[in-house]
């Protein structure tokens, strides 16, 4: 089973030098909200509404853990504040290495490499240049295919361009494209028919937390 985060990272990493084509902030906490994205498609957790003994807005478990080490640590993590966490606050928690994390599991699976270098001969970096190229060719073209020609994506497909979306990604996925026209086509399929209301709701809250998440750090950042 290939996670939605594993296609999103093989989606904003470059092939040649390995490195991420978004920034530092963007990168770990989509990937994040691929995690969180997956456990609500997977019917393990939900978006609680208006009218619930929780709060609305909250993660709620609905199901149990996925087999997935790295799903099952997200699970246990919003089960142990069950109805209390936000999909921001998850998004932050689970952020942390997880750009290492997901890619040593593709280093695994052979779809890259995991290059160990230092910066100046003192600052550890690590890179993961492509070594396989089908299943990053097969998101790309679904992405491209839903976008510029119209089709309708597959539920993956479409949960892809909802996250990338959510990191003004599109036009660095696809190179050329009118930012315009893919923002607004890429709402049409993160609100489209692809999945049931409970999950659609998960997308928009995902990519709202995504957004916030991206943006906190940015604005410390400039006011310091």
């Amino acid at each position: 089973m290939t996670l939605i985060a594993e296609d999103l990272f093989l989606l904003l990493v470059d092939d040649v030098t390995g490195k991420p084509i978004v920034d530092s902030t963007k990168f770990p906490r989509v990937l994040a909200g691929a995690v969180v994205l997956e456990l609500a498609v997977e019917g393990c957790v939900r978006i609680t509404s208006k009218g619930e003994s929780f709060k609305a807005g909250r993660l709620a478990v609905t199901g149990p853990a996925p087999a997935d080490p790295l799903l099952a640590r997200a699970h246990a993590l919003i089960g142990a504040r069950d109805g209390l966490l936000k999909p921001q606050r998850v998004i932050e928690k689970l952020q942390r290495n997880l750009n290492k994390e997901v890619g040593s599991r593709l280093a695994q699976q052979g779809l890259v490499l995991e290059r160990h270098d230092k910066v100046l001969g003192l600052f550890p970096t690590v890179s993961w240049p492509a070594r396989e190229v089908t299943r990053k060719n097969w998101a790309r073209q679904g992405i491209g295919s839903a976008i510029v020609d119209g089709t309708t994506p597959a539920p993956e497909i479409s949960a892809l361009i909802s996250l990338v979306s959510a990191i003004d990604a599109i036009p660095k996925v696809l190179p050329g494209v009118d930012k315009k026209a893919v923002k607004k086509r890429a709402k049409e399929i993160a609100e489209g028919d692809w999945a049931s209301s409970a999950v659609r709701k998960a997308v928009e809250d995902v990519n709202v937390a995504v957004t916030a998440a991206v943006m906190v750090p940015i604005i410390v950042s400039s006011g310091s």
